[in-house]
């Protein structure tokens, strides 16, 4: 048998989350038979009846005094406590003790429904032998209060005389009486296990919430009939009320309704009150002691139902509902926004529309025009700022609804046009309103192109139109009758105002962008620290952009674990996008979280994140972090161990080799610091090179020398010992991989001069052991190749295919193949809901920045001279 009972133990434990979820949902279904037998057993018509016969100050009074009639109640939650281990907050005792209460008012079944929910309440620290106990405990007392009334109404009725019309019913008096003494000496003489706890004190502290809540009934109760003005003597009816009470408790009927009621109503008219009066007494007792407190528990149960639901699917839940009335909030401050425009710029147009009429009674109105116009534009700008989920923009949002609200009542009750559709309405917004607050997690707003284009769009639109409209229905237009229906205006002062109302809105959005727009991240936006950068390639190596940060064009995000560098990522802001150069260079072991930081703080500043030039594999890993991706071309690199100029495939190369030695051309690699002669020889060639033409920066290196000072120089020498051609070189922090940066010559340099810079940097290359060569990208090549390519990919192979007339991409990757032995693509990632044109048209942007005398393309000495930095 123990064994048995062992195992149903085991399992009852295993589904104990299926047994509390069946117990939520039994308990709901139960809350709602019983309002639906509640409805019933109250009649509408008698209820709005007698509502109707008190003033509205009685009704708030009966409100408020049925409250406070209830908490007495909660001392029994207060004492539950007491009997068990763990802490409880009072809030949460008070939450507990309001739902159990008010729900056993309605529910009763002998204490079976308040047990219940005590034990899904207070059953965080303690055994259920223990929570048994302390519901058994406070079981006990619950109508002892009721008990001592029993032995105050015997008084009432047998020393003074009071109610003595009741005194047949003296049997339900000594019962009730006998119960608080027999239960009192019970536990006084019991010392078994079970009573622990129940000291004189905490016995006190029962029979004393039990007396307070059974004097909050029977005082409200008195209250109500002295509201209704009843000619009675009402200390008549305490006895009445305690029998029926009693003959309630023990029919264990929900609330004694039934027996409760049918009791009371004879028992009033032995009391001089007529049927009607004593069932419209009963109604308000109802409603007051019993349904009100049980709405307000309802909620709070439907709350924290929710809460625990949400706590067990990890917060989606409450997620999912704040974003949804974030996002309906800022679709009603839109459209609401457009149709107060239409009725202010087209009115005649909009009085005529049919879909307009339909849908402008849920939005707001003014009667001063430029009123609207400004109100209109304000929604729109607090709608950019909920549509961002700034912080900032919630309070904003708030008084903006608040002064349309107001006005807008103010408006209805001139014309006399409040509803009730208008007030469902205005719940719907104060609920949308509280639901979405905690939506707003951003710090600050980053305007994005499409935001821009598309309030710049709204307002120049209705500039346009409010002055073609002003125009038409000018007093010197005389051809009215040929002007569109439309375009009729009420009047030209009105037309006047419109127009003030539309250079205050233009204020107006202007102070919103500067508002939202306001701060920013203090991570997000750091400039270049040359040491800072030297110091975590030296720690955990680079990579191949790392040597781009001595450029000092790009800002860096230093990602810190324990207030050390760990990663570098290098990018430049454009609009509400943070365009990244390549991947972040640093300690790769902790790139994961890197990234979800670097994440976090941009989203917090409301910019969304593109990756340019990246890796297949940083591609796949961003993917699953909710980006999308395209691919831009494909990286070569040349395995030094197996370069070699013997054989027919390089032979051409071997030729310029043995030419330029015969020619007496020399190689020499010079290490920094560069002397000013030297560096003014650089110049030379590199003016010569770009022939007056500006350069570009971001992804490729410019003449700069500070930059040029950071790594050695490849150069070659003409037989008079001149500088002709060089190439800095890019260290890549790590004893594996290497490559060069910018590649220049002179108009005196002999052709193929590259090649010779090529083969010398391999070959010393390998010698310094390194084992691979980057020659950097081949833009669009490898793009779009498959027929199941993206649509974006095909059109970017279009590009390659037929489109080296302006860009040497396929000379590029024609003449990179006579030396690469390994293409690796790479990607541009964004995010998923960015829009991919102005992500391109940001990014080359970007990526296409001239820099004064600086550089283009680092591989443009392939490009047609007259089409280069076209």
């Amino acid at each position: 048998m123990k064994a048995t009972l062992q195992r149903m133990g085991a399992v009852l434990g295993k589904r104990m989350g299926l047994i509390k979820a069946l117990f939520v949902f039994s308990v709901l279904l139960f809350v709602i038979t019983e309002v639906g037998k509640i409805a019933k057993e109250v009649s509408g018509e008698q209820l709005a009846t007698a509502l109707a016969s008190q003033s509205w100050w009685h009704v708030t009074i009966l409100v408020i005094i049925g409250i406070i009639a209830v908490t007495p109640m909660l001392t029994y939650d207060v004492m539950i406590t007491k009997f068990l281990p763990g802490h409880y907050s009072l809030g949460y005792i008070l939450k507990a003790g309001w739902i159990t209460n008010t729900f056993t008012n309605i529910g009763g079944f002998g204490g079976v429904l308040g047990a219940s929910l005590r034990a899904n309440f207070y059953n965080k620290s303690a055994t259920k032998k223990q929570i048994l106990f302390a519901i058994s405990k406070i079981a006990l007392f619950l109508v002892s209060g009721l008990s001592l009334y029993c032995m105050i109404s015997l008084v009432l009725v047998y020393v003074f005389g009071i109610g003595g019309v009741y005194g047949s019913y003296w049997i339900w008096l000594v019962g009730g009486a006998a119960y608080f003494p027999a239960i009192f000496i019970f536990t006084r003489l019991n010392d078994s296990e079970f009573f622990d706890g129940l000291t004189l004190a905490n016995v006190v502290r029962l029979l004393s919430g039990s007396f307070g809540e059974w004097t909050g009934c029977v005082l409200f109760f008195l209250l109500i009939g002295n509201f209704m003005g009843l000619p009675i003597d009402f200390a008549a009816v305490v006895p009445l009320f305690v029998i029926a009470s009693v003959v309630g408790e023990i029919s264990m009927v929900p609330g004694g309704i039934g027996s409760f009621d049918v009791f009371m109503i004879f028992g009033l008219s032995a009391v001089g009150v007529s049927r009607p009066d004593a069932v419209a007494w009963l109604l308000f007792y109802r409603l007051f002691y019993y349904i009100i407190p049980f709405a307000i528990g309802l909620v709070l149960f439907v709350h924290d139902t929710g809460h625990r639901f949400n706590a067990h699917l990890e917060g989606l839940p409450k997620t999912i509902v704040q974003r949804f009335a974030q996002l309906a909030m800022t679709g009603f401050l839109y459209i609401s926004g457009i149709l107060m425009l239409l009725m202010s710029t087209v009115p005649n147009f909009a009085y005529n529309n049919r879909l307009f009429l339909q849908v402008y009674p849920y939005t707001f109105f003014f009667i001063n025009q430029a009123g609207s116009i400004v109100m209109a534009f304000l929604l729109i700008g607090v709608a950019l700022g909920t549509a961002g989920r700034v912080k900032k923009a919630f309070w904003p949002t708030v008084v903006v609804l608040l002064i349309a609200i107001l006005n807008t009542i103010r408006w209805l009750v001139v014309y006399n046009a409040i509803s009730t559709k208008f007030i469902v309405f205005l719940v719907v917004i104060l609920l949308l309103v509280g639901l979405s607050k905690k939506a707003y997690y951003r710090e600050h707003m980053a305007f994005s192109w499409g935001q821009m284009l598309w309030v710049g769009s709204a307002y120049v639109v209705t500039f346009i139109l409010y002055t073609v409209v002003g125009v038409y229905n000018a007093p010197q237009i005389h051809h009215r009758h040929s002007v569109p229906t439309a375009l009729f205006f009420p009047s030209q002062k009105l037309w006047l105002f419109g127009v003030v109302g539309l250079v205050l809105a233009a204020l107006i959005l202007f102070w919103i962008y500067r508002y939202f727009a306001g701060g920013h991240n203090a991570r997000i936006g750091q400039a270049m620290d040359p040491q800072r950068v030297k110091n975590v390639i030296t720690t955990y190596g680079g990579n191949e952009i790392s040597h781009l940060a001595y450029l000092n064009d790009k800002l860096a995000y230093y990602y810190q674990v324990d207030g050390q560098d760990q990663l570098i990522f290098l990018y430049q802001r454009k609009a509400d996008k943070l365009i990244i150069m390549g991947e972040p260079f640093g300690n790769q072991a902790v790139l994961q979280a890197g990234l979800e930081q670097l994440m976090d703080d941009a989203d917090s500043d409301g910019c969304s994140l593109v990756f340019y030039e990246i890796s297949e594999s940083l591609t796949m890993r961003l993917h699953e972090m909710g980006f999308d991706f395209i691919k831009t071309g494909e990286e070569g690199h040349v395995k030094l161990a197996d370069f070699s100029l013997a054989g027919k495939r390089l032979r051409g190369e071997r030729a310029l080799m043995n030419k330029f030695k015969r020619d007496q051309y020399r190689f020499a690699v010079l290490q920094p610091p560069f002397a000013a002669d030297v560096m003014a020889q650089l110049k030379t060639v590199s003016d010569s090179w770009l022939a007056g033409e500006t350069e570009k920066g971001f992804s490729l290196g410019f003449f700069d020398e500070a930059y040029l000072n950071q790594a050695p120089i490849a150069v070659v020498y003409s037989p008079d010992d001149e500088i002709v051609a060089f190439a800095n070189v890019m260290p890549q922090g790590n004893d594996q991989s290497t490559s060069i940066d910018l590649m220049r010559s002179s108009h005196a340099a002999p052709s193929g001069i590259m090649d010779t810079v090529f083969v010398h940097l391999f070959e010393q290359a390998r010698d310094d052991g390194y084992v691979d060569f980057n020659m950097g990208m081949a833009p669009l090549s490898g793009v779009g190749v498959s027929r199941y390519s993206f649509i974006e990919e095909k059109v970017a192979h279009l590009i390659y295919e037929y489109g080296y007339q302006l860009y040497g991409f396929q000379g590029l990757r024609s003449y990179k193949e006579k030396y690469v032995t390994e293409w690796q693509p790479k990607y541009i990632a964004y995010r998923k809901r960015s829009s991919l044109i102005f992500t391109i048209l940001q990014l080359l942007q970007v990526v296409n920045t001239r820099r004064g005398t600086k550089h283009r393309e680092r591989w443009s000495f392939l490009v047609p001279k007259r089409l280069q930095a076209k």
